[in-house]
Formats: structure tokens, sequence, C-alpha cells
């Protein structure tokens, strides 16, 4: 996966959003389920009337039934394609994509862009009601009902447990070959004028399933099943902990990516490269 475009292509920045309730996640499958980057791809391949697939390279992969409003990718088009169609690109998507998938910007990427590995950060919020009426009916694709009040400075004292760069093995489904460290800088629970709680979520990177668990970790302390310690003392163990419930997909929403200045992209592609380990951690370990 280069951070330059091959010779003769333009590298394409695309800012999207979507409503992942009719979507199998972001990635093509194989199967042939609907997926946001097979909508967009396809758009693509048709509104500059190409024979071939130009795939697109994203910021974060969402799971399925998971929400996007500041999604981010890139797609490397051949520089006659980009120049035929740059002015009118973004209004002919418009036109051709679904109603749940959104294109907002379409710029030709700095030197160095790379969507997935040169983000610093990605900022995701859930969103939770305690409620004892449930959920709004025009809120509820995008809002949990938990049926317990909530103690929010609780939860609040559980995050406090769980910022920094950490093994987060305890909270991430694991995948062959992949690291589970992962740096979380923010992670902190208010309750809206509306009764909401929204919590936002911060990190460098997450790993797989690892805000649903951090999520469902610290709803077990709001609601006083278990102590302000406990998320902590699960994240130390490195271990998948069975009571550790990983909350359902559609209160989720990427909120937001973050990139360096652009003369730091390459830099920082480099880096996110670069498989890490903790200080005094056995360096095969993850």
């Amino acid at each position: 996966m280069s951070d330059e475009a091959e010779p003769g292509f333009v590298r394409v920045r695309l800012d999207l959003s979507y409503d992942g309730k009719g979507f199998s996640g972001w990635a093509k499958q194989r199967d042939g389920q609907r997926t946001v980057q097979g909508e967009i791809e396809a758009a693509l391949r048709t509104v500059t009337r190409s024979q071939e697939t130009y795939e697109l390279t994203v910021a974060g992969r969402t799971d399925s039934g998971v929400h996007a409003r500041g999604q981010v990718a890139h797609v490397d088009l051949p520089e006659a394609v980009w120049e035929e169609h740059r002015e009118k690109l973004l209004r002919r998507l418009a036109g051709r994509l679904p109603h749940d998938v959104r294109v907002w910007k379409v710029a030709e990427a700095p030197a160095g862009f790379n969507a997935r590995f040169s983000a610093v950060w990605r900022r995701y919020a859930y969103r939770v009601t305690d409620h004892p009426g449930g959920v709004d009916p025009l809120l509820r694709g995008h809002v949990l009902w938990h049926d317990w009040e909530l103690d929010l400075d609780a939860m609040n004292a559980a995050a406090e447990h769980l910022i920094g760069e950490h093994d987060f093995a305890a909270y991430c489904k694991r995948r062959e070959g992949a690291t589970t460290i992962r740096t979380l800088q923010e992670l902190r629970w208010e309750r809206r004028p509306d009764g909401i709680l929204e919590a936002t979520v911060r990190a460098d990177a997450f790993c797989h399933n690892m805000v649903r668990s951090l999520v469902g970790a610290m709803l077990f302390v709001g609601d006083g099943h278990r102590p302000v310690e406990w998320p902590g003392k699960v994240l130390q163990a490195r271990v998948r902990d069975s009571a550790v419930h990983v909350v359902r997909p559609h209160g989720l929403t990427l909120e937001e990516v973050g990139y360096p200045a652009d003369e730091l992209l390459a830099a920082r592609s480099k880096e996110a490269r670069n498989k890490r380990t903790l200080p005094g951690a056995d360096a095969g370990c993850c």
C-alpha cells in the first residue's frame, strides 16, 4: 500500500459519511453483501465510465451497523480520468450513490497522503440513553437503550484507568499477526441536555470491537454491576474477558479522522506501519 500514486495516476481524497444500518460494514466481502466500499467503488466506476474498479483505501474500517460522519478514504485514478471528471465528480456521485452514503468532498491529496496510515487519530462517539421510557423513536437507529440508571461520574472515573498506551487485548477481537497495542488519547462521558449519554473515544488506532467493548465495560460500572476499578483490572490482564459485553453497533459513529501537516504525512505513514510493542514486552509476543 504505497504512500504515493503510481506514475500516471492521481491520489484523490474523499471525505464521506454513511448510515451503517443497511451495510455489512465498510469492506467488500466475497459473498456479495452490501458494503460501503462496494457502493462507492461501483458509483465511481459508473460516473467515470471506467471498465475497471478503482479500489478505495479507508482511514478506519467500520463493522456492520456502525455509522460514520467523518470517514476519509483515498483512491488512485488515472490522470486522464481525474482531469476529465474532477470538476463534476462530486455532483455525479451524489446522483449515483444511494441515500445512506454521501461523499462530501473530493480533492487531489497532498504528497505522502495515505488515508489509513497517515492518520494520527480517529474519534468515535457512542450514544446511550438510560431513560426509563426508552429511546426517542427518531433516534432509535443511533442511540442504545440501557435499562438501568447510569452514574456518569463513576463511568468517567473508570475511563481514567484506560487512558494511555496499553495492550488492549482484553477489549479486542484478536486477528492473526496484528498487534493489540494502542494509545487511547481520550475517553470521557457527558450527559447532553436531552439526557443522552455520549462517550468520546479518541485513539491513534483501534483494534476490532475495541470501542464497543470499552463502552460495554463502562456501562457495567455506570449501572453499579462492577466497581470503578474493574475495567482497568480487565485491561491489565491482557486476556479477553467473557464478562466484557460488546455493545450493539448502532450507537457507534466515527466522527472524525485527524491528520498531521502535509509535510509530515509521509513520515507518519511510515511510523504507523511499524509493529508496536510495550516497553519491556517481548517484541515477538503480539
